[in-house]
């Protein structure tokens, strides 16, 4: 949650919430962005609206779904472990924010395909292959950040637990501990 504190006289201040996190809107106008020069870059090329659409969408929908799952995946290794109405509590407020990160993407997903769906062009390709490819690249790109952050999170703890193991305290040089023959 994100917290916006504005002085308005010397004894009050307001306080106002918003959802989400700074760096989430960054990133996900840095999508919206890298989309858009996608377009326009595929459109100065090749002078099609529809791969211009395509590409644009696809790159907006990767770098959405690299966030979106990397969110997830931050969400579900943050589950607590308890018992109990505390539980209960954690699990419906968890559900809650993963329903909104998949109505997002999937809202997203639904527009780029109307968006290419709607085109001037006719045929197979254009009408029912080009509209799916955003939301496929999405969905995969999704996957890519949920391993993304366990990839991350398992290095790290690898790396504590190395650290730990194969340095020498009084020497400071990485020595084993064991001796092998």
């Amino acid at each position: 949650m994100g917290l916006i504190v504005k002085q308005i006289g010397d004894s009050t201040t307001k306080y106002y919430w918003y959802p989400g996190d700074t760096r989430e809107y960054r990133r996900a106008l840095i999508a919206l962005g890298s989309g858009a020069g996608a377009f326009a870059l595929v459109y100065l090329v090749t002078r099609s609206v529809l791969a211009a659409t395509t590409v644009g969408t696809s790159v907006t929908a990767l770098l959405a779904g690299l966030n979106l799952g990397r969110r997830d995946a931050h969400a579900l290794a943050g589950f607590p472990d308890v018992d109990g109405r505390a539980a209960g509590r954690a699990a419906v407020a968890h559900s809650g924010r993963a329903v909104w990160r998949a109505v997002v993407e999937g809202v997203g997903m639904a527009a780029a395909a109307v968006a290419i769906a709607n085109l001037a062009a006719d045929g197979f390709v254009a009408n029912w292959v080009l509209p799916v490819v955003p939301a496929a690249v999405g969905a995969c790109a999704h996957q890519a950040g949920m391993l993304m952050r366990r990839m991350e999170k398992q290095v790290s703890t690898a790396q504590t637990h190395a650290g730990r193991r194969n340095v020498a305290p009084s020497r400071g040089v990485a020595v084993p501990l064991r001796d092998t023959p």
